[in-house]
């Protein structure tokens, strides 16, 4: 099998040596080509021209969410094809690697490329459905390319959450999961809207829901992991389906921490519940307006503010070795 194999040399958890012996391992097995990124967005151009080019049939990415998503933007550039693209895998080496875990691999590098590689002599595969998230017509952000994600979306309080990490990330700060609640306390106290939501989510037939906090989409469960804990928020979501949704009408302190709790114990087969929240299941298509621009994120990549955003689940959009 002809694979390209995209490199993130700044994954948080593979040294230059690990990378060197799995490329190593894959190339035992596979007709291998490697690329290393080398500017944001490069791994999305990479996995476009593998695409593009008619004779890469694996891609496999080295690295955390945020190369997983760029790749499947290039990949799906010109829109899924499940038959007709490369086949997607994914070897983890980021903080988290939410897509990698919620399929079930390893989420130990040297481990993950073991399974990899069984399940290319296996033919072990699966297609999954993916979200996609554009601009909405007749709005200030209309002209927003659509982008694709693989495990969840954010638009208010935990996209700014995002944000606050990655902006000390770039101050020499390790992406810890420490980091991230310490993020989490300072978008609270800092959140102007936390009381009276500006997010309304509006669907084909459907009355709007208004007075949103904020919105949690989700393309598969769990939403996220700290540690070794998932964390579900739409424990009914499913790359088998369309999207989740989860939202919250009030975030004083008190619902706050009851949410927070109940986050923190969710299973599979409970999420967080109450009077402040709205759980919506296997949707296709909706939008979130917002009365004043908000922060926006998508597989844990900030991508600035929005005022709008429409989502649309498409099923069974590329297929993944697994």
């Amino acid at each position: 099998m002809r694979a390209l194999l995209v490199v993130n040399p700044s994954a948080t958890t593979t040294s230059a040596r690990t990378r060197d012996v799995l490329a190593h391992a894959l190339a035992s097995d596979l007709k291998l080509d490697v690329a290393t990124t080398e500017y944001r967005g490069h791994a999305r151009d990479l996995a476009r021209r593998a695409a593009e080019s008619g004779n890469i049939e694996l891609v496999v990415a080295l690295g955390g969410d945020g190369t997983v998503n760029e790749v499947v933007n290039g990949l799906l550039h010109s829109g899924p094809d499940p038959q007709g693209l490369p086949r997607l895998a994914v070897v983890p080496g980021g903080s988290t690697n939410v897509f990698a875990r919620a399929l079930g691999l390893p989420n130990d590098v040297v481990e993950a490329t073991g399974a990899l590689l069984d399940a290319v002599r296996d033919g072990s595969e699966r297609t999954v459905g993916l979200g996609l998230a554009a601009g909405t017509p007749g709005t200030e952000d209309e002209g927003v390319p659509s982008r694709w994600f693989t495990f969840c979306a954010g638009f208010g309080f935990d996209a700014g959450v995002v944000g606050r990490v990655e902006q000390q990330r770039e101050r020499g700060k390790r992406s810890t999961h420490a980091l991230y609640v310490r993020q989490v306390m300072r978008q609270f106290f800092g959140e102007t809207n936390r009381r009276h939501g500006s997010i309304t989510l509006e669907r084909p037939g459907e009355e709007p829901l208004a007075n949103l906090v904020m919105s949690i989409i989700c393309n598969t469960a769990p939403w996220t992991y700290l540690g070794n804990r998932p964390v579900y928020a739409a424990p009914e979501a499913s790359f088998d389906t369309a999207l989740d949704v989860l939202g919250f009408s009030k975030l004083s302190t008190l619902t706050a921490a009851r949410y927070a709790t109940q986050l923190l114990t969710s299973t599979p087969e409970r999420g967080p519940q109450g009077r402040h929240a709205v759980s919506l299941h296997d949707q296709t298509s909706f939008t979130l307006h917002s009365q004043a621009p908000l922060p926006f994120q998508m597989d844990g990549d900030h991508l600035g503010v929005r005022t709008s955003v429409t989502f649309t689940g498409v099923r069974r959009a590329l297929r993944v070795i697994v």
